[in-house]
């Protein structure tokens, strides 16, 4: 268990940010449960979601970057909450999946080419002696303008995209789930998207 609560060059929380971060919201005396939960929060909503922010560098998946720039996708969003529960004394560690978006954004398909989304990443929590998943990508905002209900998150059950809306529409399917990672397996994503969308791989060199 000890090696889901390292920091690494990816779930860099000895960061001054990351730290003043952590502190802004967690209060004395909360529980495991309790920090895990205000935290998923906080980066849910505080960091705005956005897929084009996608960097194949190896900066690009870094916790304290995510967090200064204020606005990242799935897999960095999820590494920073797993930065923050690690510097809290929570385990935590990267799930990787490809997902089909059934809501997806027009321009986002045309730049995509698809409505796969591979690599999509979530991160699990050992809370109260057990994993638990949670996905905290997708903001408030961009939840409601999507008509999508945003994921909720208890510490005590997975918290997964819907695979529906409000509304009855088809929204998220699970489609290849590759297992969770005690650290960033950059090379796997990386590859992974590029061979996804070979019409973008020039931007997606190393």
């Amino acid at each position: 268990m000890q090696a889901y609560l390292k920091a690494s060059a990816f779930f860099d929380f000895n960061d001054a940010g990351i730290q003043a971060f952590s502190q802004s919201t967690i209060e004395q005396g909360m529980s495991d449960v309790e920090k895990a939960v205000v935290l998923y929060y906080a980066v849910r909503d505080d960091i705005i979601y956005n897929p084009y922010t996608f960097d194949p560098a190896a900066c690009g998946f870094k916790a304290s970057v995510c967090l200064l720039q204020g606005q990242s996708y799935c897999v960095p969003k999820a590494i920073l909450l797993g930065a923050l529960c690690r510097l809290n004394g929570i385990p935590a560690r990267l799930g990787l999946a490809d997902v089909r978006n059934h809501l997806s954004s027009p321009g986002l398909v045309e730049w995509l080419k698809s409505d796969v989304f591979v690599m999509h990443g979530y991160i699990e929590l050992f809370l109260a002696g057990k994993w638990v998943k949670a996905t905290p990508a997708f903001d408030a905002k961009l939840c409601a303008h999507m008509k999508v209900a945003p994921l909720e998150f208890n510490g005590c059950d997975d918290s997964i995209f819907h695979e529906h809306n409000g509304e009855g529409a088809r929204h998220m399917e699970y489609l290849t789930e590759y297992g969770t990672f005690e650290d960033v397996p950059l090379e796997l994503i990386v590859d992974s998207v590029a061979q996804a969308y070979p019409h973008l791989r020039d931007a997606f060199k190393k």
